[in-house]
């Protein structure tokens, strides 16, 4: 209904009793308890017997900086530079910001919008006695929903939530970065150390090649000796080609992390020491960390969302009421607008009450239930992906640990067996073709080495980051 009076100044007036009305709105909430997860985890983690173990004095992950985990300068400097370049993160912050503000688009809904009105009517002509004019100034609330049922509350808790599950989904983002600069750092550092190692081979190779032509000039060796001798040069070179191929597209991939061109005496110039500063993590932690981590928190605010989202579809079945009203003063004078007598006010509540909907309302309470139900199975999944990225990570560090000391072995026995075979063949005790199978054993057991002295860089990243670090610069 609609009201409008002029009265005393002592008259008590609905848009009190509407203001008061307000204080109580939007206490109700018909969103149902969060479920909690059940992602059938163990409760920690089993590290492989044979994995070396970390000093005890160690932080753990989430707690170790960055720039102390790696500890190179020029890597730590890339990582600098990738974290506020890097395009992709660029834009994942800027989602941030979006959520953000479609937030707060959203909490507006909980509060009355107030406006204010200045209207001037003048009226006259020959069917009216004279002209006429009325001035009118007012304040108002248009078509405020009063919460008593928390559907509006629920909507912006939705969002609340969805905006903080956005912030946690950038700091998962700039986790990844980190991690992606630091391998891709690491993989060129490799590639450079392979190529290395190719034109070292190449070099050897060619020398041999060419004494081969000599002696075979003189009657020493065969033609065949001379075409094996070839094979080995010509490997060699193709290698050192795709190594050369693979470092320029490493630094490709580097610069679009880093979010530009990158200072050559910045770049790795082989896998040396000086590039294998990765220390390894202490293991034996609760697999409760892994709720700490920027994607498992992420998956949670969704699951919070969708449930707060279940509360505004219950709402919906409610009688909903709206206010409109306008408090103001009015006359025919314009010098007299504000003087006694002249104030009025309006109150224009409106009730809906939904009868028949088509089942409208039915289908949007099922569709939340059912985002609430995927949304906790996506948060189960992210729990368990966490939980088996440190297992398999933790696995690694064991068998890498083994890998490595067997190749490490490796390589120094079949130098050895180089060396032996090169001087049996200048004695003239075996064929050249025992020589090429020991200089190729020799040149693959390098490769191998170094590929994997790569795998146990990347597989300690790999863990740091399952762990949660690489959200901190320093340590804390």
């Amino acid at each position: 209904m609609t009201r409008r009076a002029h009265g005393p100044a002592g008259r008590a007036h609905p848009l009190a009793l509407a203001a008061a009305t307000l204080a109580v709105a939007g206490c109700a909430s018909l969103a149902p308890p969060l479920p909690h997860g059940e992602p059938g985890i163990a409760a920690a983690w089993t590290e492989p017997a044979a994995a070396p173990a970390a000093p005890p004095s160690a932080p753990p992950a989430a707690k170790l900086g960055w720039r102390d985990f790696f500890g190179d300068p020029a890597l730590n400097e890339l990582v600098a530079r990738a974290l506020a370049d890097n395009r992709d993160l660029r834009a994942t912050v800027l989602d941030v910001e979006r959520a953000r503000a479609l937030y707060r688009v959203q909490r507006a809904d909980q509060f009355p919008t107030l406006g204010a009105s200045a209207l001037w009517l003048g009226s006259g002509g020959a069917r009216i006695a004279g002209e006429r004019d009325e001035y009118t100034v007012g304040l108002g609330v248009t078509d405020f929903e009063l919460d008593l049922f928390g559907r509006v509350r629920d909507l912006g808790r939705a969002a609340l939530e969805r905006y903080f599950a956005q912030e946690e989904a950038a700091r998962a983002a700039r986790l990844v970065l980190v991690a992606e600069v630091a391998n891709a750092y690491f993989t060129l550092a490799a590639d450079r150390g392979l190529e290395k190692i190719a034109l070292a081979t190449l070099a050897t190779q060619e020398a041999v090649y060419r004494l081969s032509e000599q002696r075979h000039a003189l009657g020493a060796v065969s033609a065949l000796d001379v075409a094996q001798a070839r094979t080995t040069v010509e490997t060699a070179r193709s290698d050192a080609a795709r190594y050369a191929g693979q470092v320029a597209r490493d630094t490709n991939a580097l610069q679009v992390l880093v979010g530009g061109a990158v200072d050559p005496g910045l770049l790795p110039g082989d896998f040396d020491a000086s590039v294998q500063r990765v220390p390894r993590l202490p293991a034996g932690l609760p697999s409760e960390v892994l709720l700490q981590r920027p994607d498992v928190l992420a998956a949670e605010r969704r699951l919070a969302a969708a449930n707060a989202n279940i509360g505004a579809a219950r709402a919906a079945f409610f009688p909903s009421i709206r206010l409109t009203g306008t408090f103001g003063t009015s006359s025919d004078a314009l010098s007299a607008l504000f003087g006694s007598g002249t104030r009025f006010w309006t109150l224009l509540p409106v009730i809906s009450v939904p009868i028949f909907e088509g089942g409208r309302l039915q289908g949007n309470l099922d569709a939340a239930r059912a985002e609430q139900g995927i949304a906790l199975a996506q948060y189960e999944r992210a729990v368990q992906a966490g939980f088996r990225e440190v297992a398999d990570a933790l696995a690694l560090s064991g068998t890498l640990a083994q890998q490595l000391a067997a190749q490490q072995a490796l390589v120094d026995a079949s130098e050895r067996a180089n060396a032996l075979s090169r001087a049996r063949y200048d004695a003239g005790r075996d064929s050249f073709l025992v020589v090429l199978d020991a200089e190729r054993t020799f040149y693959a057991a390098q490769q191998s080495l170094l590929l994997t002295r790569l795998a146990e860089q990347n597989n300690r990243v790999a863990l740091y980051k399952a762990l949660g670090g690489g959200l901190e610069e320093g340590a804390r």
